[in-house]
């Protein structure tokens, strides 16, 4: 009887495999012990196999034709006279040159060559992966003597060439799984996925080998000069890292943290570029675009480490949060970093090529950070800066009044701007001077919404009102007199106090615009977080950004922060008024803080506050020249002594009103003076104790 013959899993396969893959095959059959597992009662477990192997009489045959002692007779034979012919066959040419040019590379030895070319082969070679699961399951120990026979190699040799401190496991090429036990295949890995096909089929310099796990740098778009908010730190950075290629010195990191799109690639970039070092930056994504994990990024960055070790180059970490902060602590996993902590230590200490490593959070363990030669944090620019990359991204689109509205947002970050610049220039024709103007602040609005942060609007609505004069507010001191101080003495701590509306945050608008600087305003929705330590956070990187940009910085409804530690009925309350009092006192520029409840303030932050100012309701006079500008801004004749009186009973009038007024204007016109008297009463009889007031009405 003859059987018909079952389709081969390779019938899509060549059966050209090199000599020494045929070795390899019948070394794993024949003095490995495999032939157990191939040569079956009545047939073969891989008939492929057999049939490769030249045992191709024995397929099929009828049941009393196969014989397997007879079967195993002839492997013997063909093993002994594969040793003869095949001991000193070559591997494939690209292989063998590829081989040869890491070897020069890295640092490779004979052996650790062979053990690389079949671990590459393996990967790549079905037929050899499938023979080798003949073995069965394998621990870490019979791995090392498997090989040790097919590469007839000295076990202690092979050992060696494998152990975590050999140049495979340090360059990241060949690793070995030492976990628990799994195939010949499942216990050697390699760098990446890729790795084995890239290494056989393109004869290439060794970086385009990395392709999918280290690759050259995109050229930097942005140049050194863009990043002058950095100068004291490039002032120290800069010449470190020349330092560090000049001299090769070991374990130099720079960490650097900062919002999503403020520029920490092109940072990097521009320091590699005026530095002259190649950069060289380890993949988040493989060739078909999946996330690679943060093992597989280490892996990356240790053969980089390995590679790059004799060029003048950076390497380029970005993402780091992929190993830092990459577990689960709700299910207790660790991250990769903290699973392989001490790994990691060294590796930051004896890295021969210095690192630029990313993140756009900064929330690393304190047991890494210190590790680190420098650490700073990449902010958001400051205005002036942020008005220069709009206009260079928006070259022809944007006017002047545009530019300058959407450089007042203190969270703008240049990728922002590029983004949606990109998208208007493409379509600029069809937009129109005003349509690109428009498309320009609803992209960038709704991206930073989408952030999380404030919108757009508010940054425009922070400009100070045309009317305003410090002169027509009702303070108890000289405000004029209190801002030319400030601008002699470039610093200060003010605490504005009184009901709402009576001009507090206006008049920090107008100090920024005298004093000649930006104005940055934060609310108490802005820095309370429902997160323990955020607040302080947020408070702490308030006070910063507003140094770094050489800012006002003007904390609206600042009893939130500040409230008297002494009614505390939590920790986190009293670290909180800590926090603000410790920023308070280290801030070197203008400090203004507003509140309608200065009775519940702690006394340790009034004591820390250089004038504490009150703010009142209008006096009558100041309400009336008020309401002569108010008119002659609307474009509207002067008011008449008439209305004086009327005006002069209103007497919790504020300049808020006036302002909320003039909004009601532009989708109400109210017509005449009279109007905007009638409006502004309206406004007092919702105030809260005003009826008996207006009781005449």
């Amino acid at each position: 009887m003859i059987r018909r013959r079952r389709p081969s899993r390779y019938s899509h396969m060549p059966f050209d495999l090199p000599p020494i893959v045929r070795l390899w095959l019948l070394r794993i059959v024949v003095p490995l012990g495999g032939h157990q597992e191939f040569v079956q009662r009545g047939a073969f477990s891989n008939d492929t196999l057999a049939e490769l192997l030249g045992l191709g009489a024995w397929i099929d045959p009828d049941d009393d034709e196969f014989n397997p002692k007879a079967v195993r007779v002839a492997l013997r034979k063909l093993h002994q006279d594969a040793e003869d012919q095949c001991r000193d066959a070559e591997l494939p040419a690209c292989l063998n040159n590829n081989i040869a040019r890491l070897a020069r590379l890295v640092g490779l030895s004979d052996i650790d060559r062979r053990i690389l070319a079949f671990t590459v082969m393996l990967k790549n070679e079905r037929l050899l992966d499938d023979t080798a699961d003949l073995l069965g399951q394998l621990s870490s120990t019979k791995v090392l003597h498997v090989l040790a026979a097919l590469l007839d190699l000295p076990d202690a040799q092979v050992r060696e060439a494998l152990s975590t401190q050999g140049v495979l496991a340090q360059s990241g090429l060949v690793s070995v799984d030492r976990g628990g036990s799994s195939t010949l295949s499942g216990k050697l890995d390699l760098l990446s996925d890729r790795f084995a096909d890239h290494i056989v089929s393109s004869d290439a310099d060794p970086i385009a080998l990395l392709r999918d796990t280290v690759a050259m740098a995109e050229p930097a778009q942005l140049a050194l000069d863009e990043f002058a908010h950095l100068a004291d730190t490039l002032a120290v950075l800069r010449p470190y890292l020349r330092h560090a290629l000049a001299s090769g010195r070991k374990g130099v990191n720079v960490f650097v943290h900062g919002a999503p799109g403020t520029g920490k690639s092109q940072l990097a970039k521009a320091l590699a570029a005026d530095l002259g070092s190649e950069l060289f930056e380890v993949a988040s994504e493989d060739d078909d675009g999946d996330p690679i994990t943060g093992e597989r990024r280490l892996r990356a960055y240790r053969a980089a480490q390995s590679f790059f070790g004799q060029r003048r180059a950076m390497i380029l970490f970005d993402e780091v949060e992929d190993v830092f902060d990459d577990g689960e602590v709700l299910f207790g996993r660790k991250s990769t970093a903290q699973s392989r902590k001490a790994w990691i230590n060294r590796m930051l200490e004896a890295n021969p090529v210095p690192t630029v490593w990313l993140s756009n959070s900064g929330g690393l363990d304190a047991a890494f950070i210190r590790r680190f030669d420098m650490v700073f944090e990449l902010p958001v620019p400051p205005r002036q800066h942020r008005a220069r990359i709009i206009e260079a991204a928006c070259a022809g689109l944007l006017d002047t009044g545009t530019v300058q509205d959407l450089a007042e947002s203190e969270v703008l970050a240049p990728a922002v701007v590029t983004r949606a610049a990109s998208v208007v220039r493409a379509i600029h024709e069809d937009l129109g001077a005003q349509g690109a103007a428009k498309a320009m602040t609803l992209l960038i609005g709704n991206t930073l919404e989408a952030q999380g942060h404030p919108p757009l609007e508010r940054s425009v609505a922070n400009r100070l009102p045309q009317i305003y004069d410090p002169a027509i507010v009702n303070a108890d001191a000289d405000l004029r007199e209190i801002g030319a101080g400030l601008m002699q003495a470039g610093g200060g701590r003010l605490c504005l106090y009184g009901p709402p509306g009576t001009g507090k945050t206006a008049y920090g608008r107008w100090l920024a615009e005298q004093m000649g600087v930006p104005l940055h305003v934060k609310r108490a929705s802005d820095l309370m977080s429902k997160w323990v330590g955020e607040n302080e956070q947020n408070i702490a990187r308030a006070f910063r950004q507003a140094a770094q940009d050489g800012a006002v910085l003007l904390i609206d409804e600042v009893d939130s922060f500040l409230q008297d530690r002494r009614g505390a009925r939590s920790g986190w309350e009293v670290t909180l008024v800590n926090e603000m009092l410790t920023q308070m006192e280290s801030f070197p520029g203008v400090f203004v803080a507003s509140t309608n409840l200065v009775e519940g303030l702690d006394q340790a932050a009034l004591r820390r506050f250089d004038l504490k100012v009150r703010f009142d309701f209008l006096k009558p006079a100041q309400a009336w020249s008020l309401l002569c500008r108010q008119c002659s801004v609307l474009a509207m004749a002067a008011p008449g002594e008439d209305l004086q009186g009327r005006l002069a009973r209103l007497g919790k009038l504020t300049p808020g009103d006036f302002a909320a007024v003039a909004r009601q204007h532009r989708f109400r016109p109210l017509g005449s003076p009279a109007g905007i008297v009638a409006a502004l009463e309206a406004e007092c009889v919702v105030k809260e104790g005003a009826r008996g007031t207006l009781g005449f009405l």
